[in-house]
């Protein structure tokens, strides 16, 4: 069974709903497996932090874990209180026949030997079906795929493979619920569901923050000083870009509608565009002549604001 979830996320009982998801991904990527490709257990911590986050994260599992109606992996727990109210109850009728403990090995709890009759008649296939276990895997998705969506393969060994649908705008720890792909039932129950937790790949060129795409820009000097239409690049293609004359390194620009969509395909985030003017690694003898002529202009000070708040 895995670790009781709130140790597993390091967070008491009484910890908020975002200070459980802040944990939960501060552990992730520190026991994703792919970082620690020589420990042999990375794997299972990252197995029971992921276990716990999706038992913890929905309002409604966590409230009947808290009340001990299911236990840490999300199965369900005997009705003890029950019988065993009901067997201390005053004036009641039910006693232990005699005997009747002694088949399980002694006295017993009414509650103990009610749950063993239970289990051995479900392995005995007389009709109390069982749902499978859940099954948990991690999933590293390419950034573009996470944020326009595709399909990615998941390779289970001799189980083989699951195709999972990577949902436009996916998140870098989002769960996937795949209905019906986890272990089998016992004597005809439903199979279990496999659990599909994401871990967003880095991209060379985009940044993401939720819906809104960011890139840094190089751009020459006099595409700077006097201006110009450059192509930019977005996840769903290159766009032709103006950059104002005049324009100084930092400035962002925004490109409307080209960041990341929602699942449903209806609102898409914005791009911002950080500029940042690149010297050429050369300079021949008109462009060092054109530059020594222009400091003998009237001086531009960019620095004087910066140094008078310096003092």
């Amino acid at each position: 069974m895995p670790p009781d979830p709130y140790s597993a996320l390091h967070v008491p009982q009484s910890a908020t709903a975002a200070e459980i998801k802040q944990a939960y991904r501060k552990l992730a990527r520190a026991n994703h497996p792919d970082l620690h490709p020589d420990d042999p257990t990375a794997a299972a911590r990252f197995k029971d932090i992921s276990a716990a986050y999706d038992l913890l994260k929905n309002p409604a599992t966590r409230a009947r874990f808290d009340a001990g109606e299911i236990d840490a992996s999300g199965a369900e727990k005997p009705p003890r209180p029950y019988y065993r109210d009901f067997a201390q109850a005053p004036g009641n009728a039910y006693r232990p026949q005699p005997g009747f403990g002694a088949a399980f090995g002694g006295e017993g709890d009414p509650a103990d030997i009610f749950a063993e009759i239970l289990r051995r008649r479900g392995r005995a296939g007389d009709g109390f079906a069982a749902p499978g276990r859940d099954l948990r895997f991690a999933l590293e998705v390419p950034f573009l795929d996470a944020a326009r969506g595709g399909t990615m393969h998941l390779t289970l060994g001799e189980s083989g493979d699951l195709v999972v649908t990577i949902p436009q705008g996916a998140q870098d720890g989002q769960t996937l619920r795949l209905r019906g792909k986890g272990s089998p039932g016992f004597d005809g129950g439903p199979p279990g569901d496999a659990l599909i937790t994401l871990s967003l790949r880095p991209h060379p060129v985009f940044r993401r923050e939720g819906a809104t795409i960011l890139i840094t820009l190089p751009i020459t000097i006099d595409e700077a000083i006097l201006g110009a239409t450059v192509s930019a690049p977005t996840i769903s293609g290159a766009v032709s870009l103006k950059i104002p004359a005049g324009t100084s390194s930092g400035r962002v620009l925004r490109l409307r509608g080209r960041g990341v969509g929602r699942s449903d395909g209806t609102e898409f985030g914005d791009q911002l565009v950080e500029l940042r003017i690149v010297a050429p690694p050369w300079t021949d003898a008109p462009l060092r002549a054109f530059m020594t002529e222009s400091r003998s202009a009237p001086p531009h000070a960019p620095r004087s604001d910066l140094m008078a708040k310096a003092v």
